[in-house]
């Protein structure tokens, strides 16, 4: 690809819009586009030009794609995540709860077991299946605190069974996560998480 220099505020600003566009699609589970038809829609609104799509059939078009898009991924997830799971239950110091949580006691905690109304301060490391880090406090370098009942299902479940000073392996299937809506950005609909949770404190 030709290496295009964008300079001046117009030219910045209309490639930051292109690159937020992109994001915005992806993030909605549309991961392939016509270029050259996005660029003659761009073209015929701002020249008022004649759509080639009246707007009502447009916004039909756009809402059934992106719903069978998001759809498709969902469904890819789930079926990645069931499998993931069904395969890591079987590995030695893995245990699985009746909701599907499944957990691997990485260090052995001696402090008490935090209420479901309590608050506790923890360092975690968050990943998709296949490794992908989408949130640290271990990489930030600061530990996060919060109510026991104010985080996802899955932490809820796990954190009421750790001792202060634990740290476990968490695979948190998507009906304790974050569901069929995902969390945005790479977490996406009907994801499977890995969390590395150590509870330091009830605070």
């Amino acid at each position: 690809m030709t290496d295009i220099k964008i300079t001046g505020e117009l030219e910045k600003f209309s490639y930051s819009l292109g690159m937020s566009i992109a994001g915005n699609l992806i993030k909605s589970g549309v991961n392939t586009i016509s270029p050259e038809r996005f660029l003659q829609g761009i073209t015929d609104t701002f020249g008022g030009e004649m759509p080639k799509i009246m707007p009502a059939e447009a916004n039909r078009i756009l809402e059934e794609f992106i719903t069978k898009a998001s759809k498709g991924q969902s469904n890819e997830n789930l079926e990645k995540g069931l499998q993931f799971l069904s395969e890591n239950k079987k590995k030695e110091g893995v245990t699985e709860l009746p909701s599907g949580l499944q957990y691997k006691i990485l260090k052995e905690g001696f402090g008490d077991l935090p209420a479901f109304t309590d608050e506790v301060k923890c360092h975690y490391h968050g990943t998709l299946i296949d490794g992908t880090v989408f949130d640290s406090s271990v990489e930030r370098g600061q530990p996060a605190v919060f109510p026991v009942n104010g985080v996802i299902q899955g932490w809820v479940e796990a954190l009421q069974l750790m001792s202060a000073g634990s740290k476990w392996r968490l695979f948190i299937p998507p009906q304790l996560g974050y569901g069929e809506q995902g969390a945005g950005g790479i977490i996406g609909p009907n994801t499977t998480l890995v969390f590395d949770v150590e509870l330091l404190e009830i605070v």
